[in-house]
């Protein structure tokens, strides 16, 4: 079995492929950057894949990506149909993005920017109490990740709604499911989180009109997908009152251009995607028994539906 390694942003393949190399007995693994011609490999491990990665190797039977977003890795060309794409599921992010959560959430409803900015000014100057009721959370998707994150923010007493296309039920969350329920959704909210997979259907979702049916002064954090937030509404929604901040994590061109206008404003805090990485050892323990499950031909999770984008 050859399985290609193809990455174009992974600074140390070598350390991944020794990893998989030992989790995966009698299987030889090829980085795509040492290679300049077809390699014949029958497996593929990706993570952001150079863009003729199928059209240089067309024999590839299956692909195993190195995480849960998938929406670049399905346009790329010489992908056929009938080849399973297979995500990574958790890996330790779910925890983390909870985490994230949980610093955004917390930052704008205990007034900690303030207090921030106060003590910069040397002012003592303690701001209004806490009450959770006032703070109305709402979850966009609610996979492995949005799930966490809702359950983590429940248990810390916020009053959380989650919203999918589905529903999903889980307890102390409220559950809205399919569009049709999305504004009652929207207008219950305080503090949106944004969660989903990227695809047709929610380019762009997060804009003048959705997020202006929140409720007054709510708050953003964007941990999805750069593409999910239409970038040019969010300082005009922040201008109006409409919004009063926001945490974004992804953006639509990444790293965000050194002169972009979200770099300079107080109200928008910029983190480098660093919302949930997958850890090394738990990935490559998870990819080698879906490699391990998918060569013996037993069930497998995780398969993308191409049809959905995720």
């Amino acid at each position: 079995m050859k399985i290609i390694f193809a990455s174009s942003t992974t600074s140390d393949p070598d350390s991944w492929i020794r990893l998989l190399e030992e989790a995966i007995p009698g299987a030889e693994i090829v980085n795509w950057s040492d290679n300049s011609g077809t390699v014949g490999a029958d497996l593929a491990i990706t993570w952001s894949p150079p863009h003729d990665l199928f059209l240089r190797e067309p024999g590839i039977q299956a692909v195993f990506n190195l995480g849960a977003g998938v929406d670049a890795l399905l346009k790329l060309p010489g992908l056929r149909d009938n080849v399973p794409v297979i995500r990574l599921e958790d890996a330790g992010m779910a925890v983390q993005m909870a985490e994230y959560a949980v610093y955004a959430l917390v930052r704008a409803s205990r007034s900690f920017d303030r207090y921030q900015q106060l003590q910069g000014e040397r002012r003592w100057e303690p701001q209004q109490d806490i009450r959770r009721r006032n703070w109305p959370v709402g979850v966009l998707g609610m996979g492995v990740m949005g799930a966490r994150v809702a359950q983590m923010l429940a248990a810390l007493e916020y009053p959380v709604a989650g919203w999918s296309r589905s529903g999903k039920a889980l307890p102390d969350v409220q559950s809205f499911a399919g569009s049709d329920t999305l504004p009652a959704f929207l207008a219950r909210t305080r503090v949106l989180i944004n969660t989903l997979p990227l695809t047709p259907e929610t380019r762009g979702l997060l804009n003048r009109e959705t997020l202006g049916q929140l409720l007054p002064g709510a708050y953003l954090v964007n941990v999805g997908r750069g593409g999910h937030l239409v970038e040019d509404d969010l300082i005009p929604l922040l201008d109006s009152g409409v919004l009063s901040g926001a945490t974004l994590d992804v953006f639509s061109q990444e790293p965000l251009p050194t002169g972009h206008p979200f770099w300079a404003d107080p109200r928008i805090t910029i983190t480098p995607h660093v919302a949930a990485a997958s850890l090394r050892e738990e990935t490559v323990a998870q990819v080698a028994e879906k490699i391990r499950r998918y060569r013996a031909g037993e069930a497998l999770t995780g398969i993308v539906a191409r049809e959905r984008g995720y």
